[in-house]
This record gives structure tokens, C-alpha cells and sequence, in this order.
């Protein structure tokens, strides 16, 4: 019989979450560490393929796409759940120490800027999102018709939204950004910040609709002129939203026949339903 451990509902992020079944042998636990971006949807697959599979204990837990690659060189994960491909020293780490890997792409998903629900703007272009994010733009007032300060809700740079949203905008981050462990965290700001502007997994607000009370989500204005909101999944299934993304999975080559039943069940079709009905989008 499945149970959580401490008694934590079947969600609670940045902690570890453990679906622990009848069977503890070591060769059916599979230990998960990584992206926040994709904890929620981790969670929704691995309780749907416990269900089916009642003799497998599978451990979440969040922390960033850095933690996860960490943990895997590390040998303390199974699966590393990452926002973004390795970076070169990455994949020389894991050369120096004989550690071959498998990647899977299994989700697509979008970064959704979000400011406080008072904030009158609706839209925003590439060039001012840049300006705003490395501290060039420090007020409103060139925006809206305020001139309140603007503070920006972000993460650590282990992140890996964070180093997606850098990569795109090609900046660096303004030294005034506040850093946060997470979604969560980050909305509950700009929710209590009328100044405020941060960035969060789309997914996560889409699957959540108690977190879109007191935020608004901006549409990006891309280079053609338009305007696209992460939300729009027409959009995104187009390839029309600037800031989209493939979802990774790293697994060591010795741990790949243990979650190779996990990873199947994420691709055949009552996994890609879960995806989508997650908020995230299915690679076609």
C-alpha cells in the first residue's frame, strides 16, 4: 500500500517525496533529483506508474537541473531531471569519472514571465525584458505609467531556467535579483510585490490555477512583432513562443535497466496524456 513519507501530501516541492510500495528491493527504488520546472509532472508520472507497478518505490526530489547532475556524478540518483543539456565541463566530469549516460527528451515545456496582477502591462518585447533583467531598467516608469522600482524574482544560477532565460536574452543577471528555490516561491513574491517581476516553469501555472490568483503572466513580443503567452498551447505546439524548451532526463548507463520500465511508461500514450493534461507538451 503506497504511503508519503511524514505524512506530506502526494505534492510538496523541494522536498524529497517517496512513493514507497510493498517491495523495497533495491533493484525497483528509483531515486529522482533535479529541475523544479520539472518536479510537478515527476510527481504525476511516477504516482500514475506506481499504480501499475506496485513493486517499485520511486524518490522526488526537487533543487534545481545543477543538483540533479550533481547527485548523478555523485552516484546519489538514478535519474537527473534537467531544464537544460550539460554544459561542456558537465559532460567532461562524467568522462573523468567513467560515468557514460543516456539522455531522454520526454516534455517540452515554456518559461512564463509573470508580474503582479496591479501591474498594467501586459505585454513585453525581447530588448526590455533584457533591459529589465540585467538591471538597465530599474523602474516601471518607461513601461507604465508608474515609477515604482522594479524587483526582479529569479533563481540560483544552479537552476536551470536560470541559465535558460540568461542563454536567450544573452545577458547577465542584474546583482539586485533576489534568488529563490523555486516556482512556488517566486509567485508567492510577485503576488505580495506590485513591483515585482519573476520567472516560473508555464506548467506550473497552467496545472495549478490557485497560483494565477494575483499574478498576471506576460506576453512575449518576439522578434515578428508578436505577441504569444506561454499558456497559448497552440502556440507552443507551433514552435511560435520564444522561450520554450526541450525537458531532459540523464541516466547512468548502470542504472538504466532498473528505470527503463519508468521511462517506458513515460512515452506510451497514458504517459504522454499525463504530460499534457500536466501543462507541459509532448515531443512529437
Amino acid at each position: 500500500m503506497k504511503k508519503h513519507i511524514f505524512g506530506y501530501p502526494r505534492i510538496f516541492l523541494y522536498s524529497i517525496l517517496v512513493l514507497t510500495q510493498s517491495c523495497t528491493d533495491a533493484d525497483h527504488a528509483i531515486k529522482m533529483k533535479g529541475s523544479d520546472t520539472e518536479v510537478n509532472l515527476a510527481v504525476n508520472l511516477a504516482e500514475e506508474f506506481s499504480k501499475e507497478n506496485a513493486d517499485f518505490s520511486i524518490a522526488i526530489s526537487g533543487g534545481g537541473s545543477g543538483l540533479g547532475i550533481t547527485a548523478l556524478l555523485n552516484g546519489q540518483a538514478d535519474i537527473a531531471n534537467s531544464s537544460r543539456p550539460l554544459t561542456e565541463d558537465e559532460i567532461n566530469l562524467f568522462k573523468q569519472k567513467n560515468i557514460p549516460l543516456r539522455t531522454v527528451v520526454f516534455a517540452e515545456d515554456a518559461t512564463a514571465f509573470v508580474v503582479n496582477k496591479d501591474n498594467p502591462l501586459d505585454s513585453i518585447n525581447l530588448k526590455d525584458l533584457a533591459e529589465i533583467l540585467d538591471g538597465t531598467q530599474d523602474s516601471w516608469s518607461k513601461l507604465v505609467n508608474n515609477k515604482l522600482p522594479i524587483t526582479i524574482y529569479g533563481r540560483q544560477s544552479s537552476s536551470g531556467t536560470y541559465s535558460f532565460v540568461k542563454k536567450k536574452l544573452k545577458i547577465t543577471f542584474s546583482q539586485s535579483a533576489k534568488e529563490m528555490t523555486g516556482n512556488s516561491q517566486i509567485l508567492e513574491s510577485v503576488k505580495l510585490d506590485k513591483s515585482g517581476i519573476g520567472y516560473v516553469g508555464a506548467g506550473y501555472i497552467s496545472q495549478n490555477t490557485n497560483v494565477q490568483q494575483g499574478i498576471k503572466v506576460l506576453k512575449i513580443i518576439d522578434k515578428t512583432n508578436t505577441a504569444v503567452s506561454p499558456l497559448d498551447q497552440e502556440a507552443i505546439r507551433q514552435n511560435r513562443y520564444y522561450f520554450q524548451r526541450p525537458l531532459f532526463q540523464f541516466i547512468p548507463e548502470k542504472s538504466w535497466k532498473k528505470v527503463e520500465p519508468f521511462i517506458s511508461f513515460e512515452k506510451n500514450a497514458k504517459g504522454k496524456n499525463l504530460i499534457e493534461s500536466s501543462g507541459y507538451y509532448v515531443i512529437h
